[in-house]
């Protein structure tokens, strides 16, 4: 028997999350609904110019060829924000 075949439903979940690189998490144009507490799971819309007319709402996981990387300051400056 496997040793995965004990464990709890949630757990065997957990394991199937993996981290991808250049997702919408770390990319400008993501706007998450709660800046402060942001992760992978965290959803809000992308705010990219030539999607934004659709008014997607992904996850801080998921990932496009429209890419481009949020510099640590700018996600300060969102976090100070969004403690006012």
């Amino acid at each position: 028997m496997s040793a995965g075949a004990d464990e709890p439903e949630p757990q065997k979940s957990l394991k199937r999350l993996t981290w991808q690189y250049e997702n919408c998490l770390s990319c400008v144009w993501f706007s998450p609904n709660d800046p402060l507490n942001a992760d992978i799971l965290e959803r809000g819309v992308c705010i990219h110019p030539k999607l934004k007319a659709f008014e997607l709402m992904v996850s801080g996981r998921d990932w496009c060829n429209l890419f481009t990387e949020t510099r640590q300051k700018t996600i300060d400056l969102l976090q100070e924000k969004a403690m006012k």
